[in-house]
């Protein structure tokens, strides 16, 4: 009977530690999962504005035919950011994109034809609207990085997350800081 009380404690201490490990791993299969859904959605708000992108390059070659290289550069960032599959690279993509949008608005600002036309402030007001949905789904897919980074990290879930197959997720974060404080200046 001595025996008894000596399992019964060590039948305990296993039953918590598997409840915890149970409890840990399904929450963070649930951040897990979050992250998806939240990159799932940067994913389709960069499909839309990579669907704009062309009908804003033909308004302006209307207009600006002759600027060759800056619709050249918003193809080429247009097609960067749709093969980009990791957050670091759609990280360099969004940079690329920026800067190239920035180079468009900026010629756009010599045609005054062009910046009158119904089509082209139709397709910047899609734009901003989609940049607006980008960066909140950015906030949202971050928030939830950080919210698994941090639990794997924590003491004692980093003992054993990644020996049960968790990684801790990247950020998407834009290459060029300054791209994101000054976004492409649309004006109507």
């Amino acid at each position: 009977m001595e025996w008894l009380v000596p399992v019964a404690i060590v039948v305990a201490v296993v039953v918590i530690a598997g409840i915890y490990l149970w409890a840990t791993y399904n929450s963070l299969v649930a951040l897990g999962t979050r992250v998806d859904e939240a990159w799932s959605g940067i994913g389709v708000q960069l499909r839309r504005r990579a669907d704009l992108v062309p009908n804003l390059i033909e308004s302006v070659k209307g207009y600006a035919a002759h600027e060759r290289v800056v619709l050249a550069n918003v193809t080429q960032a247009r097609a960067e950011s749709l093969n980009a599959a990791t957050p670091a690279e759609a990280g360099r993509a969004e940079s690329h994109m920026q800067q190239a949008l920035k180079s468009l608005f900026a010629v756009a600002e010599g045609y005054p034809a062009l910046q009158a036309s119904q089509n082209y402030l139709h397709l910047q007001s899609e734009l901003v609207d989609t940049e607006d949905e980008i960066q909140a789904s950015r906030r949202f897919y971050n928030g939830g990085v950080r919210e698994l980074n941090i639990k794997m990290k924590q003491f004692p879930n980093n003992l054993f997350a990644k020996g049960l197959g968790f990684t801790e997720r990247e950020f998407f974060e834009d290459e060029d800081a300054a791209s994101v404080r000054q976004p492409p200046r649309v004006q109507f």
